[in-house]
């Protein structure tokens, strides 16, 4: 964790209000007063007095501050409890009735990926849904770490996971590392930051290297290698959310979708297709 990082959840802690927090996201952004106030087009002294909480903001004020700075509706909600507002984002269960038109849009997603590898995970990376061609690569993962809650990146980085069966390794940790990077850069979510450091205890290939791709250029995008029984399977992955979120699990919903970057990982892929 940096000293800015630290700093800023222990100052975040000891000063729960609206003004400390809406300062704390402010510096997170790297906005001055006065850049902050130009977005929201308000005065730098009316800033300045609210986050000294000299001046209380309305809810308007509140949500339109949190969208200046892309504050995430879970946090956003966490603004207008501070300010003294009741939330105005819901939080979903993804099985909830109220949810069934977001939970079909996934499964028909994961399901119309097959014979190719998808999943859904939550904002700190845990399992929510699969299609029926995961499981088939999860073979020998021991059981312990597919108990629910299913962390996806710890599944592919520790030792009784995929990580002896990940060909690059190396260059896959640097690629999960620098996304929650990014991850704890947008959130500032605490369980995310210990995740991190979690993960980076974790045992790294012996001699820093990985087998197989030392000099290899990355191409488009930092492929997955994964050995299998039929050979190394070469993927690429994108990321999917969905558009204008209005609630807060929804905006926190990501599909993992893998991609051949080959010939011989789409035919292995289709004939692993149940």
């Amino acid at each position: 964790m940096s000293t800015q990082t630290a700093s800023q959840m222990q100052f975040d802690q000891a000063n729960p209000t609206f003004g400390a927090r809406l300062r704390n996201w402010r510096l997170r952004r790297r906005l001055s007063q006065e850049e902050l106030a130009g977005h929201a087009d308000i005065s730098t002294r009316h800033l300045s007095y609210i986050e000294t909480g000299r001046s209380n903001p309305s809810r308007e004020m509140v949500l339109r501050l949190a969208s200046r700075l892309e504050v995430p509706l879970r946090e956003q909600n966490a603004f207008l409890l501070a300010a003294g507002y009741a939330p105005v984002y819901s939080e979903s269960d993804l099985h909830d009735p109220a949810f069934a038109a977001a939970r079909q849009a996934v499964e028909l997603i994961l399901k119309s990926h097959e014979p190719y590898p998808a999943l859904a995970v939550d904002r700190r990376w845990n399992l929510l849904a699969a299609n029926a061609v995961v499981p088939r690569l999860l073979a020998g993962v021991h059981a312990s770490l597919l108990q629910p809650p299913t962390n996806v990146l710890r599944l592919s980085l520790d030792p009784l996971g995929l990580a002896p069966r990940i060909v690059n390794l190396t260059q896959w940790r640097e690629h999960l590392f620098e996304r929650l990077g990014h991850q704890i850069a947008a959130t500032a979510d605490p369980a995310l930051i210990l995740l991190l450091g979690e993960l980076r205890r974790l045992p790294a290939p012996e001699n820093g290297k990985d087998e197989h791709v030392q000099g290899e250029h990355t191409g488009i995008a930092v492929p997955l290698k994964i050995r299998t029984a039929t050979g190394i399977l070469n993927l690429i992955s994108t990321t999917t959310v969905f558009g204008s979120p209005a609630d807060v699990t929804l905006q926190e919903l990501a599909l993992e979708t893998f991609f051949p970057l080959d010939e011989f990982t789409r035919q292995a892929l289709h004939a692993l297709s149940p």
